[in-house]
């Protein structure tokens, strides 16, 4: 049996930690290539009424469904939470009891990166300056519940170049709530949205989008969407 003693076992102990260091340093070699890095999911929230359900045709045409679905989109890793419900409005309450405000509530969580409201006609014929009121106060929530999400308010679109007076009162009610809350507002009335294929892309219930107007809105949509998305992703 080999006896190692005094000075000898000190330098003996010390060739081995040299030794063993040697060895984890070529276990953890730099190969020079990068470490994977997980891409972070992008959550949509959709605040809206019936023509972002799928009214008319199923919810799997729905224009936010035609969004998520999308492989170019997917690039982004989007998850889309879409909150709208058939007749609801900022004002207007839905058929299932909601509002755009409750549904912001319900459905709007920390991890948002965009809250995207749509709509509503269902609003005319509230009284005067109580839509603005209820988007004001559906825009704080989104904020409240969102902080670092963006908003993007799109008003709601008409199917002709002279719309009633009423569906321009909401618009503007609309508008002005947004522009004091400091989101982005866009409008389909003043864009002309629809307006030159109505008979393809509006269903026979002349108010409801067909399958080929969901595939217009999820087209425009995405479009509006895109650079908000890009801006709010970790540089």
């Amino acid at each position: 049996m080999l006896r190692i003693h005094g000075a000898r076992r000190g330098l003996w102990w010390a060739a081995m930690a040299v030794a063993a260091a040697l060895v984890l340093s070529a276990c953890s070699v730099d190969t020079g290539l990068p470490s994977p890095v997980a891409t972070p999911r992008t959550t949509v929230v959709i605040i809206g009424d019936s023509l972002s359900t799928g009214h008319g045709t199923s919810p799997a045409d729905a224009w936010p469904n035609l969004v998520e679905n999308d492989p170019a989109f997917q690039r982004y890793q989007a998850t889309i939470v879409n909150a709208a419900e058939d007749g609801s409005g900022y004002v207007s309450i839905g058929n299932g009891g909601s509002t755009f405000g409750s549904q912001v509530v319900q459905s709007v969580t920390s991890d948002a990166s965009l809250v995207l409201f749509f709509g509503s006609e269902n609003d005319m014929g509230s009284a005067p300056g109580e839509t603005e009121l209820a988007a004001s106060q559906a825009f704080a929530a989104a904020k409240e519940h969102a902080p670092r999400a963006a908003i993007l308010v799109v008003g709601p679109p008409a199917y002709t170049n002279t719309p009633e007076q009423e569906r321009l009162d909401i618009r503007d009610e609309d508008k002005a709530a947004a522009l004091k809350a400091g989101a982005e507002f866009v409008d389909p009335i003043e864009l002309g949205w629809i307006v030159d294929d109505v008979a393809n892309l509006i269903g026979p219930d002349g108010d409801h989008p067909s399958v080929a107007g969901q595939h217009y809105l999820q087209a425009h949509m995405e479009a509006l969407m895109e650079p908000m998305i890009k801006r709010a992703l970790p540089q």
